[in-house]
Protein backbone atom coordinates (compact mmCIF):
# COMPACT_ATOMS: atom_id res chain seq x y z
CA UNK A 1 0.00 0.00 0.00
CA UNK A 2 2.68 2.24 0.99
CA UNK A 3 4.72 1.73 -1.97
CA UNK A 4 1.66 2.87 -4.35
CA UNK A 5 1.02 6.11 -2.42
CA UNK A 6 4.73 6.71 -3.63
CA UNK A 7 4.71 5.72 -6.42
CA UNK A 8 1.58 8.04 -7.40
CA UNK A 9 3.44 10.74 -5.61
CA UNK A 10 6.38 9.88 -7.73
CA UNK A 11 3.34 9.97 -11.19
CA UNK A 12 2.25 13.51 -9.65
CA UNK A 13 5.27 14.75 -9.19
CA UNK A 14 6.27 14.20 -12.60
CA UNK A 15 3.32 15.07 -14.38
CA UNK A 16 3.65 18.48 -12.46
CA UNK A 17 6.80 19.06 -13.80
CA UNK A 18 6.09 18.50 -17.46
CA UNK A 19 3.19 21.07 -16.91
CA UNK A 20 5.37 23.22 -15.89
CA UNK A 21 7.84 22.78 -18.67
CA UNK A 22 8.28 26.08 -21.55
CA UNK A 23 6.55 24.57 -24.73
CA UNK A 24 8.32 26.31 -27.26
CA UNK A 25 7.32 25.90 -31.26
CA UNK A 26 9.63 26.95 -33.95
CA UNK A 27 8.62 28.61 -37.36
CA UNK A 28 11.48 28.85 -39.67
CA UNK A 29 14.24 26.40 -39.71
CA UNK A 30 16.63 27.84 -40.98
CA UNK A 31 20.18 28.49 -39.05
CA UNK A 32 19.25 30.77 -37.22
CA UNK A 33 16.36 28.41 -35.76
CA UNK A 34 18.32 25.57 -35.40
CA UNK A 35 20.69 27.23 -33.35
CA UNK A 36 18.30 28.37 -30.91
CA UNK A 37 15.87 25.07 -31.09
CA UNK A 38 19.31 22.94 -30.21
CA UNK A 39 20.09 25.36 -27.82
CA UNK A 40 16.64 25.73 -26.00
CA UNK A 41 16.49 21.69 -25.93
CA UNK A 42 19.77 21.88 -23.36
CA UNK A 43 17.71 23.22 -20.72
CA UNK A 44 15.48 20.90 -18.61
CA UNK A 45 12.73 22.97 -18.41
CA UNK A 46 11.81 23.44 -22.10
CA UNK A 47 9.68 20.93 -24.50
CA UNK A 48 10.50 21.42 -28.07
CA UNK A 49 7.02 20.77 -29.86
CA UNK A 50 6.32 21.53 -33.42
CA UNK A 51 8.56 22.83 -36.18
CA UNK A 52 7.38 24.39 -39.04
CA UNK A 53 9.78 25.52 -42.27
CA UNK A 54 9.19 26.51 -46.01
CA UNK A 55 11.81 23.47 -46.32
CA UNK A 56 10.60 20.39 -44.41
CA UNK A 57 14.20 18.96 -45.08
CA UNK A 58 15.63 21.84 -42.57
CA UNK A 59 12.31 21.24 -40.19
CA UNK A 60 14.11 17.76 -40.16
CA UNK A 61 17.36 18.86 -39.73
CA UNK A 62 16.29 21.10 -36.46
CA UNK A 63 14.31 17.74 -35.03
CA UNK A 64 17.86 15.65 -35.48
CA UNK A 65 19.79 19.02 -33.93
CA UNK A 66 17.39 19.19 -30.76
CA UNK A 67 16.90 16.06 -30.70
CA UNK A 68 13.53 16.32 -29.85
CA UNK A 69 10.25 17.95 -31.79
CA UNK A 70 7.99 16.64 -34.71
CA UNK A 71 7.87 18.53 -38.21
CA UNK A 72 4.64 19.76 -39.06
CA UNK A 73 3.20 21.06 -42.62
CA UNK A 74 0.76 23.95 -41.79
CA UNK A 75 -0.03 26.67 -39.03
CA UNK A 76 -3.14 24.82 -38.32
CA UNK A 77 -0.96 22.20 -37.59
CA UNK A 78 1.05 23.64 -34.49
CA UNK A 79 -0.24 22.75 -31.15
CA UNK A 80 -0.49 25.87 -28.74
CA UNK A 81 2.52 26.84 -27.08
CA UNK A 82 3.93 28.92 -24.32
CA UNK A 83 7.39 30.19 -26.67
CA UNK A 84 7.33 31.04 -30.40
CA UNK A 85 10.46 31.11 -32.10
CA UNK A 86 9.80 33.10 -35.53
CA UNK A 87 12.87 32.91 -37.25
CA UNK A 88 11.64 33.68 -40.78
CA UNK A 89 13.16 35.94 -43.55
CA UNK A 90 12.50 39.76 -42.15
CA UNK A 91 10.26 40.45 -45.05
CA UNK A 92 8.07 37.17 -43.80
CA UNK A 93 7.54 38.29 -40.52
CA UNK A 94 4.35 40.07 -40.41
CA UNK A 95 3.35 37.93 -43.23
CA UNK A 96 3.45 34.81 -41.07
CA UNK A 97 2.30 36.74 -37.61
CA UNK A 98 -0.82 37.19 -39.48
CA UNK A 99 -1.22 33.98 -40.61
CA UNK A 100 -0.49 32.01 -37.31
CA UNK A 101 -2.94 34.93 -35.83
CA UNK A 102 -5.85 33.74 -37.87
CA UNK A 103 -5.02 30.08 -36.77
CA UNK A 104 -5.32 30.79 -33.08
CA UNK A 105 -7.79 32.18 -30.81
CA UNK A 106 -7.32 34.55 -27.49
CA UNK A 107 -6.71 32.57 -24.27
CA UNK A 108 -5.21 33.72 -20.69
CA UNK A 109 -2.22 31.77 -21.68
CA UNK A 110 -0.86 34.82 -23.08
CA UNK A 111 2.37 33.27 -24.86
CA UNK A 112 5.12 34.85 -25.75
CA UNK A 113 6.54 35.20 -29.41
CA UNK A 114 9.99 36.69 -30.75
CA UNK A 115 11.10 37.16 -34.16
CA UNK A 116 15.39 37.64 -34.55
CA UNK A 117 15.22 40.14 -37.00
CA UNK A 118 17.99 42.67 -35.85
CA UNK A 119 16.10 45.54 -38.58
CA UNK A 120 12.37 44.92 -37.44
CA UNK A 121 11.01 45.80 -33.71
CA UNK A 122 8.41 43.37 -31.96
CA UNK A 123 5.68 45.36 -33.39
CA UNK A 124 6.11 43.53 -36.84
CA UNK A 125 4.08 40.83 -35.10
CA UNK A 126 1.36 42.79 -33.94
CA UNK A 127 -1.16 41.09 -35.44
CA UNK A 128 -0.66 38.53 -32.12
CA UNK A 129 -0.74 41.44 -29.90
CA UNK A 130 -4.07 41.42 -30.63
CA UNK A 131 -4.93 37.49 -29.09
CA UNK A 132 -3.09 38.83 -25.68
CA UNK A 133 0.30 37.70 -26.54
CA UNK A 134 3.61 39.23 -25.60
CA UNK A 135 6.14 40.19 -28.36
CA UNK A 136 9.50 40.40 -28.55
CA UNK A 137 12.83 40.70 -31.04
CA UNK A 138 16.11 38.33 -30.13
CA UNK A 139 19.00 39.66 -32.08
CA UNK A 140 22.06 36.96 -31.78
CA UNK A 141 24.92 39.18 -32.88
CA UNK A 142 26.97 36.02 -33.79
CA UNK A 143 27.96 34.70 -37.91
CA UNK A 144 25.03 31.75 -38.55
CA UNK A 145 26.65 30.53 -41.13
CA UNK A 146 27.37 27.09 -39.68
CA UNK A 147 24.11 25.77 -36.68
CA UNK A 148 26.39 23.62 -35.23
CA UNK A 149 29.28 26.17 -34.59
CA UNK A 150 26.90 29.08 -33.94
CA UNK A 151 25.70 26.77 -30.99
CA UNK A 152 28.95 26.45 -29.74
CA UNK A 153 29.90 30.13 -29.71
CA UNK A 154 26.55 31.54 -28.02
CA UNK A 155 28.09 31.39 -24.42
CA UNK A 156 29.18 34.51 -24.31
CA UNK A 157 27.38 36.41 -27.34
CA UNK A 158 25.65 39.34 -27.14
CA UNK A 159 22.02 39.79 -27.85
CA UNK A 160 19.92 42.27 -28.18
CA UNK A 161 16.45 42.58 -26.98
CA UNK A 162 13.10 44.58 -27.33
CA UNK A 163 9.95 44.55 -26.97
CA UNK A 164 7.03 44.26 -24.71
CA UNK A 165 8.48 44.51 -21.06
CA UNK A 166 6.60 41.79 -19.41
CA UNK A 167 8.02 39.50 -22.40
CA UNK A 168 11.38 40.20 -21.94
CA UNK A 169 11.22 39.82 -18.19
CA UNK A 170 10.98 36.38 -19.02
CA UNK A 171 13.12 35.90 -22.26
CA UNK A 172 16.16 37.52 -20.32
CA UNK A 173 17.35 34.85 -17.76
CA UNK A 174 16.38 32.20 -20.51
CA UNK A 175 18.53 33.15 -22.71
CA UNK A 176 21.17 34.22 -19.98
CA UNK A 177 20.97 30.53 -19.27
CA UNK A 178 21.83 29.45 -22.64
CA UNK A 179 25.46 32.25 -21.92
CA UNK A 180 24.24 35.38 -24.28
CA UNK A 181 24.68 38.42 -22.61
CA UNK A 182 21.69 40.45 -23.18
CA UNK A 183 21.30 44.06 -23.84
CA UNK A 184 18.23 46.21 -24.65
CA UNK A 185 17.79 48.08 -27.70
CA UNK A 186 14.85 51.45 -28.27
CA UNK A 187 11.98 50.13 -30.53
CA UNK A 188 12.41 53.65 -32.56
CA UNK A 189 16.13 52.69 -33.15
CA UNK A 190 16.12 49.13 -34.08
CA UNK A 191 16.53 50.14 -38.16
CA UNK A 192 19.60 52.42 -36.76
CA UNK A 193 21.50 49.55 -34.54
CA UNK A 194 21.14 47.19 -37.49
CA UNK A 195 23.19 49.84 -39.53
CA UNK A 196 25.28 49.98 -37.38
CA UNK A 197 26.23 45.93 -37.43
CA UNK A 198 26.43 45.99 -41.13
CA UNK A 199 28.50 49.06 -41.31
CA UNK A 200 30.76 47.04 -38.54
CA UNK A 201 30.70 44.09 -39.97
CA UNK A 202 29.45 43.46 -44.12
CA UNK A 203 31.02 46.97 -44.99
CA UNK A 204 34.12 45.75 -43.03
CA UNK A 205 34.38 43.13 -45.66
CA UNK A 206 33.42 45.11 -48.31
CA UNK A 207 36.20 47.22 -47.49
CA UNK A 208 38.93 44.69 -47.23
CA UNK A 209 37.76 43.26 -50.45
CA UNK A 210 38.27 47.03 -52.37
CA UNK A 211 41.64 47.19 -50.88
CA UNK A 212 43.01 44.01 -52.22
CA UNK A 213 41.71 44.53 -55.42
CA UNK A 214 43.85 47.93 -55.06
CA UNK A 215 46.69 45.83 -54.27
CA UNK A 216 46.51 43.77 -57.18
CA UNK A 217 45.92 46.67 -59.46
CA UNK A 218 48.88 48.30 -57.98
CA UNK A 219 51.52 45.68 -58.96
CA UNK A 220 51.55 43.56 -55.68
CA UNK A 221 51.85 39.81 -56.24
CA UNK A 222 48.92 37.71 -56.00
CA UNK A 223 50.04 35.75 -53.24
CA UNK A 224 51.61 38.84 -51.21
CA UNK A 225 48.05 40.88 -50.93
CA UNK A 226 46.60 38.01 -48.72
CA UNK A 227 49.34 38.14 -46.30
CA UNK A 228 49.18 42.87 -46.38
CA UNK A 229 45.54 42.28 -46.01
CA UNK A 230 46.02 39.54 -42.74
CA UNK A 231 48.80 42.18 -41.15
CA UNK A 232 47.21 45.06 -41.53
CA UNK A 233 43.78 44.20 -40.39
CA UNK A 234 44.34 42.00 -37.38
CA UNK A 235 46.80 44.89 -36.09
CA UNK A 236 43.97 47.48 -36.78
CA UNK A 237 41.60 45.56 -34.95
CA UNK A 238 43.40 45.18 -31.97
CA UNK A 239 44.13 48.90 -32.07
CA UNK A 240 40.57 49.69 -32.37
CA UNK A 241 39.79 47.04 -29.28
CA UNK A 242 42.84 48.27 -27.20
CA UNK A 243 42.83 52.39 -27.71
CA UNK A 244 39.40 53.08 -29.38
CA UNK A 245 38.88 54.24 -33.35
CA UNK A 246 40.43 58.03 -32.69
CA UNK A 247 43.38 56.81 -30.63
CA UNK A 248 43.80 53.84 -33.08
CA UNK A 249 43.42 56.18 -36.21
CA UNK A 250 46.59 56.93 -38.65
CA UNK A 251 46.94 57.87 -42.40
CA UNK A 252 47.18 60.81 -44.57
CA UNK A 253 43.45 62.14 -43.11
CA UNK A 254 44.12 61.73 -39.71
CA UNK A 255 47.59 63.24 -40.13
CA UNK A 256 46.14 66.56 -41.66
CA UNK A 257 48.21 66.08 -44.88
CA UNK A 258 45.42 66.73 -47.34
CA UNK A 259 47.81 67.20 -50.54
CA UNK A 260 48.50 63.08 -49.98
CA UNK A 261 44.27 62.92 -49.59
CA UNK A 262 43.51 65.12 -52.81
CA UNK A 263 46.07 63.38 -54.69
CA UNK A 264 45.60 59.86 -53.99
CA UNK A 265 41.97 60.36 -53.62
CA UNK A 266 41.72 61.35 -57.59
CA UNK A 267 43.98 58.06 -58.28
CA UNK A 268 41.42 56.18 -56.66
CA UNK A 269 38.65 57.48 -58.83
CA UNK A 270 40.63 57.09 -61.89
CA UNK A 271 40.80 53.42 -61.08
CA UNK A 272 37.66 52.77 -59.50
CA UNK A 273 35.12 55.90 -59.62
CA UNK A 274 32.75 54.41 -56.84
CA UNK A 275 36.00 53.56 -54.63
CA UNK A 276 36.91 57.49 -55.04
CA UNK A 277 33.83 58.61 -53.71
CA UNK A 278 34.04 56.29 -50.67
CA UNK A 279 37.77 57.42 -50.28
CA UNK A 280 36.78 60.86 -50.45
CA UNK A 281 33.64 60.88 -47.85
CA UNK A 282 35.75 58.72 -45.23
CA UNK A 283 39.27 60.83 -45.52
CA UNK A 284 36.51 63.56 -44.99
CA UNK A 285 35.38 61.62 -41.78
CA UNK A 286 38.51 60.36 -40.65
CA UNK A 287 39.77 64.57 -40.69
CA UNK A 288 36.83 64.64 -38.08
CA UNK A 289 37.43 61.47 -35.61
CA UNK A 290 40.95 62.36 -35.39
CA UNK A 291 40.29 65.98 -34.47
CA UNK A 292 37.21 65.91 -32.18
CA UNK A 293 36.25 61.99 -31.92
CA UNK A 294 33.57 61.89 -34.05
CA UNK A 295 32.68 61.15 -37.50
CA UNK A 296 30.25 64.67 -38.20
CA UNK A 297 31.54 67.20 -40.06
CA UNK A 298 29.48 69.47 -38.70
CA UNK A 299 31.15 70.87 -36.52
CA UNK A 300 34.90 70.75 -38.04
Amino acid sequence: MEVNRRHSRQSQKSEASRMDRIKINLIGAGRVGQTLLSLLSTLADCQIQDILSASRSSAEKAVQRAGAGRVVSDLSDMRSADLWVVAVPDTQISIIASELAATQTATDQNPIAFHCSGFFPADEMAALRNLGWRLASVHPVLSFADPDTAASQFKGALCGLEGDADALKALQPLLERLGAKCFSIRSDGKSLYHAAAVISNNFAVVLQALAREAWVEAGVAGDVVPLLNAQLLESTAENVVALGPQQALTGPAARGDQRVVTSQGGDVANWHPLAGEVYRALSDMAVSLKKTGSTSTANR
